[in-house]
């Protein structure tokens, strides 16, 4: 089934973890064997050749790059404007892929609908697989006026916080408001028509930010709390809100967002009984809340900093995600539920948000 996922790390595994992603994902765990400096090296998961084996012809595709000031334990660049140069560093990869046929940039409806019908209707062997630029973070933006320029290249989402403070809005593990830089920002993104990205906002500043934002919101990647609790979590107030907004929430495959009480470098999948039911009992508890199935997608951060060391063990790269139609078809969905899921959910938001 044609599948969207709206949450991939791409340009990061390319810049940052030196993946040519054109490989196979077993090809390139074969040129990491042997290297650790980082966690999920040879335990990859996504590449081109797999996404499309999976009939995953549209992504959300991230740019990233977080300021830290001194003191901050978390990684990331020593000045916004270092931050902005890595997102272009990122740009220029798609732009590079893009070149080679390999992806194509999707900023319009009608751009949207061309290649959902390419993907649909062409047997072409080497289709572009679409992306939807976002920016996972908004440290990167030097100032108000840096978002327009993003815009101008094809950024159409913004996350405006990840881990940790952030110079618009704190995000997970953080605590408060948004500042007055990120309600400008709001301001900015919804002139702009810019999609909010809830995903990763704490608690605060997710509550600030449905009272600032008139404009269209998603949570490309994002679990509940019912069923783990921390603030990486959306209570079921938060879906709630979200479901009224029109949000759609996007499953992640991150173990430690799956199970409780996970363990980095030490919990495993099996260990923890972690598999894809885990990712659909989340997709259940919203769609329970919905009472529909019409705000649930795929967002499945696969790669995000973390490979088969810490996803569900039944999933060996990302073309796994087409078993999630016969997961959904068990629990007792219809097929129209399964494409809503797969697929129909983002493409209706999308079409809506771009009309």
């Amino acid at each position: 089934m044609f599948t969207i996922d709206a949450h991939l790390d791409l340009s990061m595994n390319a810049m940052e973890w030196n993946r040519d992603l054109r490989k196979t994902v077993f090809e390139l765990r074969k040129s990491e064997a042997g290297l650790n400096d980082k966690p999920d090296r040879s335990k990859g998961t996504v590449s081109f050749p797999e996404l499309r084996k999976g009939n995953i012809g549209l992504v959300t595709a991230t740019q990233i790059a977080r300021y830290v000031t001194p003191g901050n334990p978390l990684p990331g660049w020593h000045s916004p404007q270092q931050a902005w140069a890595q997102t272009q560093a990122q740009l220029a990869w798609y732009k590079e892929m893009e070149a080679c046929g390999e992806m194509k940039m999707i900023t319009t409806i009608d751009a949207l609908n061309k290649h959902v019908d390419v993907w649909l209707n062409d047997d072409a062997p080497l289709k572009p697989i679409g992306y939807i630029l976002s920016l996972e973070g908004a440290d990167s933006l030097v100032d108000i006026s840096y978002v327009e320029r993003a815009y101008n290249y094809g950024l159409r989402a913004i996350g405006p916080a990840h881990y940790g403070p952030g110079r618009y809005a704190n995000g997970t593990d953080a605590t408060g408001g948004l500042n007055e830089n990120g309600k400008a920002l709001l301001k900015e993104m919804e002139r702009l028509n810019i999609i909010l990205d809830a995903t990763h906002l704490c608690d605060d500043a997710f509550w600030d930010a449905m009272d600032v934002f008139n404009g269209h919101v998603w949570a490309s990647h994002n679990n509940c709390r019912k069923l783990v609790n921390h603030n990486r979590q959306y209570s079921d107030e938060q879906i709630k809100v979200l479901i009224e907004r029109g949000a759609v929430i996007g499953g992640a495959f991150d173990a430690w967002m799956l199970v409780p009480d996970w363990k980095r470098g030490v919990s495993t999948p099996q260990s923890t009984h972690c598999n894809m039911e885990k990712v659909i009992d989340n997709m259940d508890h919203i769609c329970q809340l919905a009472g529909n199935t019409l705000h649930v997608g795929i967002g499945s951060d696969l790669d995000g900093a973390f490979g088969k060391e810490q996803c569900p063990y039944d999933l060996e790269t990302i073309t796994d995600l087409n078993k999630i139609p016969s997961l959904l078809l068990n629990r007792g969905y219809t097929n129209t539920d399964i494409e809503n899921i797969m697929h129909g959910n983002w493409l209706r938001f999308l079409r809506k948000a771009w009309s």
